[in-house]
């Protein structure tokens, strides 16, 4: 199945729809969905925030895993959940 997930300026998932929902509520345009859930009081892609992934899997759990599991690099270092020390930067 093909997604289309929308990703803040900071690189988070925030809603994720399918091929049918994109063709229903969007009428089949990622620009439209991205102004949507952008910025809406600034409307056009040259002022929304964040971007439109569009990505394939086999069932919805596996992209409710995939989009759990982002983000866990910096959870793992940060959060000293293994071996690693903060470093002076």
């Amino acid at each position: 199945m093909i997604y289309y997930v929308y990703f803040d300026g900071y690189g988070h998932p925030k809603k994720a729809i399918t091929k049918e929902e994109l063709t229903e509520q969007y009428q089949d345009d990622p620009h439209e969905f991205l102004k949507a859930l952008g910025n809406p009081e600034r409307q056009g892609p040259q002022h929304a925030t964040g971007h439109v992934g569009i990505l394939r899997f086999n069932t919805h759990a596996e992209l409710e895993e995939f989009l759990n599991s982002l983000g866990d690099e910096i959870t793992g270092f940060y959060g000293c959940l293994s071996d690693s020390r903060p470093y002076n930067f």
